[in-house]
């Protein structure tokens, strides 16, 4: 076996270890993570104790199930450039990156949202949310709180209060917003800020839209 082998081989080893983790900080059963990758409840057990060899076809599920990246899961090494490659996408006419991307109780996006004026369709939730307006104006409505925020002002609020924002219908706007669960943990909390985002692009996106 030569060097570059040995290398591989000692980073697959890791796969199962990590996979336990992942599922322990998400709070989740076999079964459950069984559910929603489609892989067996025995050959997940094998790969968390090592018994079974992980390939591309089962990595890449179990990525999307625990929503990070294939370097993260199997612990690729360093490159040695710290910055995060971010990939926009656009969904229902707004443009988002995401800019957190390891599971935890916190989300983090930044927005574009176009000067089409929407008609408000509030909505509520479990869940907190900061939100920070680069450019442009929001409007943003909680309760029965109608208000327009200018560039560099800075809104927070309960999600479970209806809320809903857009742009002014003049030009577009640009934000930076935090989605916490406070508390929440597993997949629950990974839901919620999917439903959350989903409701931030315009309330119609599913959720393989958002993982894409």
């Amino acid at each position: 076996m030569d060097e570059q082998d040995a290398v591989v081989d000692a980073t697959l080893e890791q796969v199962g270890p990590r996979l336990q983790a992942l599922r322990a900080r998400r709070g989740v059963t076999l079964a459950e993570v069984s559910a929603g990758t489609g892989i067996s409840t025995s050959t997940l057990s094998r790969l968390e104790t090592g018994q079974r060899r992980p390939s591309l076809e089962l990595l890449l599920p179990l990525a999307r199930m625990y929503r990070v990246s294939l370097d993260d899961l199997v612990g690729a090494p360093e490159t040695g450039d710290p910055r995060v490659r971010l990939r926009p996408r656009r969904v229902n006419g707004r443009t988002v990156v995401a800019l957190t991307r390891q599971p935890g109780e916190r989300h983090a996006w930044k927005i574009i949202v176009p000067r089409d004026a929407s008609e408000p369709k509030l909505t509520s939730h479990e869940g907190s949310s900061w939100m920070y307006v680069l450019t442009g104006r929001i409007r943003l409505i909680v309760g029965d709180r109608d208000v327009m925020l200018e560039a560099g002002e800075v809104a927070e609020f309960d999600t479970r209060t209806p809320h809903w924002f857009g742009a002014d219908g003049e030009r577009d706007a640009e934000i930076l917003t935090i989605f916490g669960t406070d508390g929440e943990h597993g997949a629950l909390n990974a839901d919620l800020a999917t439903r959350h985002l989903a409701e931030a692009l315009g309330g119609d996106a599913g959720t393989r839209d958002l993982e894409r």
